[in-house]
């Protein structure tokens, strides 16, 4: 057996550079770059490691921010279909903990990504290094023991050798659609520049097949039953659906049997908006139409979904007393929600199967001409909130989606996760394209849209790439502006200056916290943030970070300035001050409850009216038995 000498680091990054993944004959670079922010836990190793290999063999990103980088990751990762990856390097102590959050999200929404933060000392030579904790009652923890929850694989490589058998189990489970997400091994600093002879093998190229799980027959055939039986069944269309890339199998299905369509967040635009079985998102963000027919539904066809509660109100919107589930999913854990029929597998193959043993049917002709003429009523609310009468007046929220909506095509990407966008876009946004839709609900982390824009451009070199953030999400994590400036990227950052946390503002009202600390305001006299807006220019900073920056105070300079920004080649942001009077322009309001515990006891008026009203609402939760 012939062995190669190399540090660790250099064995690891040598390993990565030589991993496929193949899924339906398509061969994709499994970790396809590596981002890094160097420190003392991986400069020596990591970082050294990648000088010696070169960017032929493992591109680099320089990154600002260790979440951020990520989500950048991530974003790549979910434009990618999950079949490439992005590793991310940072040194031991704060640069390793701020990883938390971004293998969170990237856990959550089940999207691969390679963590690989620098560690203590394995030998203990220097007992504590700079920024070690330790822990009195064992000495074989480290802050890096925090990403074990948010892992989907954990180890700690404190010997060269052990680096083998961690290194192909990372592999495995991040090709692995069932179980992929954040993945982490943790690098003690000795341990990556000590040397060792590898065996010759370990660098041989690997190919990680991505499986396309095939439906139990019977599974498959109770299924049916279950629908043909049905009056009234609606398919709720999850992100299963575009990792599977299930979508034509879905539209043939709908297309044979009639079935109306709603979707979640994350499987947004598994039908184009336009099709005539798509009825809009579902839950609390629903559209009118999508959470009539939930709640009237008999039978709910769940594909690549978690039935969480927000987006699908899984716990109060399904209201038909016989109403049954069936679960279409890649992992039992999902499949069995609801107390529904499972139905493990691939969401593609198990539609195609189920077209096939649905020949003949379809919804009764009264149920579809129901939903149609629903569908429309909708269509005409969405031109209404998108509307704006005057070119010369502050745009509402509403109306800068809808100028937007005017310009894009199916070749432009939309990126949000948090604050009130992502409500206004699952009711309102009109979607042409498979992966259009970019919108992180899983986790709805503040701060995820402009680092994913990049890592989404770096997968789709060309296309429009827009990231849609509010000011409080801006603030969160604008630091990779500076990545996408320095390595050209023309993402287009579209920033609506609200004045605070617009969302949860509204959510405050509503359970009777009376918009406390909701607002970037000054103190009032009495102590409260409800003074003046402050002075905040953000476009300034957003400037000073390198971008080209349009300011649009109307909704004529706004169409300007979007259209100016789509057909930049450099980063380019759009800076708008919104209308914030819902009054003006906006969508319908939520047409399902979202479960957010009230005060049982309280002395202020609103927060009494918040109770009744939250009890009158808990009345109608239920358990899918």
């Amino acid at each position: 057996m012939t062995a190669r000498r190399l540090t660790t680091a250099q064995a690891l990054v040598t390993f990565l550079a030589r991993q496929y993944t193949e899924r339906a004959g398509h061969r994709s670079r499994l970790i396809a770059a590596t981002w890094g922010i160097f420190g003392h836990g991986n400069v020596a190793g990591i970082g050294q490691a990648l000088v010696e290999a070169g960017p032929e063999t493992m591109p680099f990103h320089q990154g600002r921010n260790e979440q951020a980088m990520v989500h950048a990751a991530v974003g790549f990762a979910r434009q990618s279909g999950r079949l490439s990856a992005h590793a991310v390097t940072t040194s031991i102590g704060p640069g390793a903990t701020n990883l938390v959050t971004g293998a969170a999200l990237a856990t959550v929404n089940h999207l691969p990504v390679l963590l690989l933060p620098g560690d203590s000392f394995a030998a203990r030579p220097a007992d504590p290094v700079l920024q070690q904790l330790e822990v009195p009652y064992a000495g074989d923890v480290s802050v890096n023991d925090c990403l074990r929850p948010v892992s989907r694989y954990f180890d700690r490589i404190t010997r060269p050798e052990a680096l083998i058998p961690a290194a192909l189990a990372a592999m495995r489970v991040l090709a692995d659609p069932a179980q992929t997400g954040a993945v982490t091994l943790a690098l003690p600093q000795d341990v990556q520049a000590e040397a060792y002879d590898w065996p010759e093998e370990f660098f041989a190229e690997r190919v990680w097949r991505v499986p396309v799980q095939q439906p139990d027959r019977t599974a498959l055939l109770d299924a049916a039953d279950a629908i043909r039986a049905a009056r009234r069944p609606l398919i709720v269309a999850g992100g299963g659906v575009h990792h599977s890339g299930a979508e034509p199998a879905l539209r043939a299905l709908v297309e044979a049997t009639g079935i109306p369509v709603t979707a979640t967040q994350a499987g947004k635009g598994s039908l184009p908006y336009d099709h005539p079985a798509d009825v809009g998102g579902i839950g609390h963000t629903g559209t009118v139409t999508a959470d009539g027919l939930a709640r009237a539904a008999d039978l709910v066809i769940g594909v690549g979904t978690r039935y969480t509660d927000f987006t699908t109100a899984s716990g109060t919107l399904f209201q038909e007393p016989a109403v049954r589930f069936v679960n279409i999913n890649i992992t039992g854990f999902d499949a069995h929600k609801m107390a529904g029929l499972p139905v493990i597998a691939d969401a593609g193959a198990t539609l195609r199967q189920l077209t096939e043993a649905l020949t003949g049917h379809r919804v009764p002709a009264g149920y579809e001409s129901a939903y149609t003429a629903a569908k429309a009523e909708w269509e005409t609310l969405v031109s209404a909130a998108y509307a704006a009468d005057r070119e010369d007046v502050r745009p509402t929220q509403a109306q800068v989606l809808g100028v937007l909506d005017t310009l894009v095509t199916g070749e432009d990407i939309l990126i949000n996760a948090a604050g009130s966008l992502p409500g206004d876009l699952h009711k309102l946004w009109r979607t042409r394209s498979r992966d259009q839709y970019h919108v992180e609900y899983g986790y709805s982390c503040m701060g995820y849209e402009i680092p994913a824009a990049i890592g989404v451009q770096l997968a789709a070199p060309g296309r429009p790439v827009w990231a849609l953030v509010g000011d409080g999400t801006y603030l969160m994590n604008p630091t990779e502006i500076v990545t996408a400036v320095q390595e050209g990227l023309p993402v287009k950052v579209v920033i609506l200056q609200n004045h605070g946390y617009a969302s949860i503002g509204g959510l405050s009202d509503s359970v009777g916290a009376e918009r406390f600390a909701t607002g970037y305001r000054f103190r009032a006299p009495d102590g409260t943030y409800t003074g003046d807006p402050l002075p905040v220019d953000l476009a300034a900073n957003a400037a000073s970070l390198g971008l080209t920056v349009l300011r649009a105070q109307t909704v004529r300079e706004l169409r300007e300035a979007l259209a100016t920004a789509r057909t930049s080649d450099r980063p380019t942001c759009v800076y708008v001050e919104t209308e914030t009077d819902d009054t003006v322009s906006g969508p319908p309001p939520a047409q399902a409850w979202w479960d957010v515990p009230v005060a049982e006891t309280a002395t202020r008026p609103s927060a009494v009216k918040a109770r009744e009203e939250y009890d009158r609402q808990v009345a109608a939760r239920r358990r899918h038995l």
